[in-house]
């Protein structure tokens, strides 16, 4: 029963250094569920590492974090469902993060688009348009 719950104890840590170590800088230490052995010792038989799933500043931001927390969460040999679930909601917020991306950068192309009004031209506008009113107001 000892050796049983030492391959435990063993195969758990691997498993939560591997999240830590791929989610470095996005997760923390790791928390275990023990059992206690036939011999007095605490054996880790569960554990979890959490995950700042928060995004980022920019959209960039968050896909790179997204990316990081994918990798976080499939990087043990031996990925639980319920790492594969953080996974599948990573893989969501990576598209919502591209998508932001592609938005911004067409909404940048569709600026550069536009004909640019020089300062000069926008204050001849602006006094055209004062110029206008009053004629009109003596007219």
């Amino acid at each position: 029963m000892v050796q049983e719950l030492k391959a435990i104890d063993q195969s758990v840590r691997a498993h939560e250094a591997a999240h830590m170590a791929a989610g470095a800088g996005l997760t923390s230490g790791a928390t275990f569920t023990y059992q206690r052995g036939p011999d007095g010792g605490n054996y880790a038989v569960g554990g979890e590492v959490r995950i700042n799933s928060s995004g980022g500043r920019t959209p960039e931001v968050a896909l790179r974090n997204a990316r990081q927390i994918k990798a976080a969460a499939l990087a043990p040999a031996d990925p639980s469902g319920q790492d594969r679930a953080v996974a599948a909601l990573a893989t969501g917020m990576e598209q919502e993060a591209m998508a932001q991306i592609a938005q911004l950068k067409t909404e940048a192309a569709n600026d550069q688009a536009r004909p640019k009004t020089s300062a000069l031209a926008r204050a001849y506008g602006a006094m055209d348009d004062r110029v206008g009113k009053l004629l009109n107001s003596y007219a």
